[in-house]
C-alpha cells in the first residue's frame, strides 16, 4: 500500500468530517458508533464532488491508500484506498472500529474467524462468509471479529472510503495483524 496526504479536502468532504466528529464525539460503544458513521457516509458515495482527481489516483503495483482527514485528537481518520484489478490485501485484522463504503466499482471481502489450536491442530482461519460490495454499499465493524481479506473484483478501478477509530496518518494504517495461518 502506498500512502499519499491530499492535495486539497472538497466541501463535501469537509461536511462529511464535520458530521463523523460530531457522532465521534458522542463516546459511544464502537459497533454503534461503526454504524452511525456509516448512515452518514452512504450518501456521499458515488457524488462526484466527494474526492479530488489526485484522491482517486490508484497506483501500478498496490492498492494505493490516501490520507483525506485524521482528526488532531487521534480519535478518527477518512481514507479514500483506490484498487486497480485484482489488487487486494493481505488477510487481516484492524486496530479499531471501521466504517467502509464504495464509492466506485466494486470490492469482494472474504470474512474468517480464527479456530484456535487443538490437542490435534493448530490454530487456523475458517472462512465464514463472502461479499461483494458495489457503490453506495457500507459496511461497518468493530475488534475482535473484524477478520478479513478485500479485492478489487471488478475490471475497472475501485475507489472504497473507510473511516477508522484510530489516527492512521500516524500509524501508517488500520491494519493491526497480518494473518498467515492455514485457511479452511
Amino acid at each position: 500500500m502506498t500512502t499519499t496526504t491530499p492535495a486539497r479536502t472538497t466541501a463535501r468532504m469537509a461536511a462529511l468530517v464535520a458530521e463523523i466528529r460530531t457522532v465521534v464525539d458522542r463516546g459511544l460503544a464502537p459497533d454503534l458508533t461503526a454504524y452511525l458513521i456509516g448512515e452518514r457516509v452512504a450518501p456521499q458515495l458515488g457524488t462526484p464532488d466527494l474526492l479530488t482527481a489526485e484522491q482517486c489516483e490508484g497506483h501500478p503495483d498496490r492498492y494505493r491508500q490516501h490520507v483525506l482527514h485524521a482528526e488532531a485528537d487521534g480519535s478518527f481518520s477518512v481514507v479514500a484506498l483506490v484498487w486497480l484489478p485484482g489488487q487486494e490485501t493481505a488477510i487481516h485484522d484492524h486496530v479499531s472500529w471501521c466504517v467502509a463504503g464504495v464509492h466506485e466499482g466494486a470490492e469482494s471481502e472474504l470474512r474468517y474467524r480464527l479456530a484456535p489450536a487443538t490437542g490435534k491442530e493448530g490454530a487456523r482461519l475458517v472462512a465464514t462468509e463472502q461479499i461483494v460490495n458495489g457503490p453506495g454499499d457500507v459496511c461497518g465493524f468493530a475488534p475482535p471479529g473484524d477478520i478479513h481479506k478485500v479485492r478489487n473484483s471488478c475490471r475497472t478501478k475501485a475507489i472504497s472510503l473507510h473511516v477508522y477509530g484510530a489516527d492512521v496518518e500516524r500509524l501508517g494504517s488500520s491494519v493491526r495483524r497480518v494473518y498467515t495461518l492455514p485457511t479452511d
